[in-house]
This record gives C-alpha cells, structure tokens and sequence, in this order.
C-alpha cells in the first residue's frame, strides 16, 4: 500500500468519486468568466465600511447572532427578521440547508446542467442525485421537473439558472409548489437582473427557502456574503448546521452600509441590464454563434468551433471568458458575463478575430 493510499484510507468512497468544483486561477485584464459586476463598490461607501469596522474592537468575535443586519434585511425584503439567515455567501446557507435536510438514500432532484456545487454538496451528504433536463434551448421544462421530482424529498432550482440564463416565471414556480410535495432551494443569485422572485410565495409554501446574495447586483462578491429567507420554523433547524460566527465583522458592516444605500446599487444594475441587451445583439450578430435568452448578467454563447480554441484566442487578447463546453449538453458553448461597455466592446472584437 503506498503512502497515498494509506493517508486516503477512510475517507468516504462518495467524497473520493465525486468531482471537485475548480476554477483554474487565470490572470487576465478583462475578467468576464464569473459573472460578476464589473462596476466596483463605490469609494465613498467603502470609506464608511473602514469608518465603522475601525472602530469595532478586532480582538472581538463578530455578532453571534447578526441582529442588526438581519432587521435590515427585514427592512429591505418584506420578510420577518426571524425567517432571515445570514451566511458567509449564499452557498454556505444552501450547504447548511442540505446538511438539515440530506442523508444517506435521500432523493434530491436538481436540473442539469445548472451549478455544480448543488450535486457535489449533495452527493456528499449522501444523497441519491435525481437529474432533471432542461429543454434543448436550455429553458426550464415545468412538466418536467414535477414529473421527474415526483417522489424526491428536495428540489434545488437556480432561478435564473447558471450557466444557462433561463429562468422560471411566476406561474411555474406556483404550479411547481403547489403539486410538488418536498423541500424548494430556489436559488435567486441574479434576480436582480431581471429574473423573476418567488418571494410573495414564502407567505404560501412554508417549504420554500430562497437564498440571495451581496456578491452580484452590490458588487462584493469578494466578501462573501448571502442571505436566506423562509418560514421562521425552518431557518431555526437550518441555523443548527451553520458555523458560529460564520460571517466576519467586515462584510456585516459593509451589507449594513449597501442596504442603508441601496439606491447607490441601481444605476450600475440598469447599465448592465442596457449593456446586456446590446451585447446580446452584436453576439448574434456574428456569423455562427447561437446566443441562447438570458435573465441573468451572463449569456451562454455556442460557437461553431471548438470552444476551447475560441476560449484561448479570447484569453491570449487578454479577455477571460469561461470555457463551460464540459458541462452536459453545452460541448459547443462558452459563458460570457456582461461588463462595461469598454469590455463588451474588447469581448465582440475578439470573438470576431477568433471565429473570422
């Protein structure tokens, strides 16, 4: 037995089998590869997130329990504060909600392709992956979905859906919680940028968990902050698997400031939301590509060749783009988010040379 093999022995043979989620570190000058806001958090509020966490004793644990964060997600969402978590990013608040509701033999249904960390989570919690395919333009199949969910204990749906774009409307979501018997994750991400929110539901389907996000729409995806809003009841069992003193003092103060500002965020959204429907455009507009509907600040783009050779003229012009071409069903496509108008304009240029 080698030393590897011994220093393994033990470790569970799902954990062993399953896929790790990787993101190769790529340097590059426009960064268009993971859905972020191009526009940084503004200066002057940052100032302000200095201000107050310089007077916060450092040598102190962060709030246990972030009251006065939750009462203004209270405040901004229109939900009890009771029914508010709060999480070191949303993908922590998904992973706690798994770990309360995912054991061994557990049947979990979730589209595909859609975001991995979803099956890896669950896969390793021991569940039993029960996969739901999208429609072959890549939307969501409501008939679908409840035909294959049908006897499963929980549904993980991204809302708008990464890497693809599409999205559930109202009426689905409704018809889905309604005749679907177990546990939704609605994972609501990009929201903001036009997808549509299962909110009013909450008040309905007490076995609804929706999880948002500071990352996208407020520009501090680097420090890591989400949210989830469900019935009292449940985020009380859920917080048990979250982390004490999960979310650090810095990125509770600076949510604390970006909500107290909200309106600050807007004009950023409504340029990206402008710049989305002229990049969609111009993309389609260049011979061969296929660019699928997108409710998100990303499009799937399919090209006629291959795209990891597509993926490497972009990056070697200094542009990063995200090569998804191993995800099932997308061998032909690469996922561009949407930037400035500077960069979008770099992306087209590049994408023109690539495929001329």
């Amino acid at each position: 037995m080698t030393e590897q093999d011994s220093s393994l022995r033990g470790v569970k043979l799902r954990v062993l089998n399953v896929p790790a989620y990787t993101l190769h570190a790529y340097k590059a000058d426009i960064k268009l590869n993971q859905n972020e806001n191009p526009f940084d958090f503004p200066q002057d509020l940052k100032e302000e997130v200095f201000r107050r966490f310089r007077d916060y004793p450092w040598s102190r644990y962060p709030d246990f329990v972030p009251d006065a964060l939750r009462q203004k997600l209270a405040e901004f969402t229109g939900w009890a504060k009771d029914g508010i978590l709060v999480g070191n990013g949303s993908n922590e608040l998904l992973q706690s909600a798994l770990m309360t509701l995912v054991g061994d033999g557990t049947k979990v249904a979730i589209p595909l392709p859609t975001f991995t960390v979803y099956r890896l989570i669950a896969t390793v919690l021991g569940a039993e992956i029960v996969d739901i395919p999208l429609n072959a333009d890549t939307s969501y199949n409501v008939d679908t979905i409840l035909a294959k969910a049908a006897g499963t204990d929980a549904l993980v749906i991204n809302n708008p859906n990464n890497p693809t774009g599409s999205a559930i409307d109202e009426a689905g979501l409704r018809r889905i919680l309604s005749e679907y018997s177990g546990f939704v994750l609605l994972d609501e991400a990009y929201y903001e940028f036009g997808g549509y929110t299962g909110f009013e539901l909450l008040r309905n389907f007490p076995r609804l968990m929706i999880t948002r996000t500071f990352s996208k729409a407020m520009g501090m995806a680097s420090l890591r902050l989400g949210y989830m809003m469900a019935h009292p009841d449940l985020t009380e069992q859920i917080s048990k698997a979250k982390l004490p003193y999960n979310v650090n003092q810095f990125s509770l103060i600076a949510a604390e400031v970006a909500l107290e500002n909200i309106d600050r965020f807007r004009p950023s959204v409504e340029t990206l939301k402008s710049e989305k429907e002229r990049l969609w455009k111009a993309l389609g507009e260049i011979p061969g590509v296929k660019v699928y509907p997108s409710r998100a600040n990303f499009f799937l783009v399919e090209v006629p060749i291959a795209p990891r050779a597509v993926f490497d003229a972009v990056y070697a012009g200094g542009i990063l783009i995200r090569d998804v071409s191993s995800y099932p069903t997308l061998e032909k496509c690469l996922r561009v988010s949407v930037g400035t108008p500077d960069e979008n304009d770099a992306l087209l240029s590049a994408l023109r040379k690539a495929l001329a």
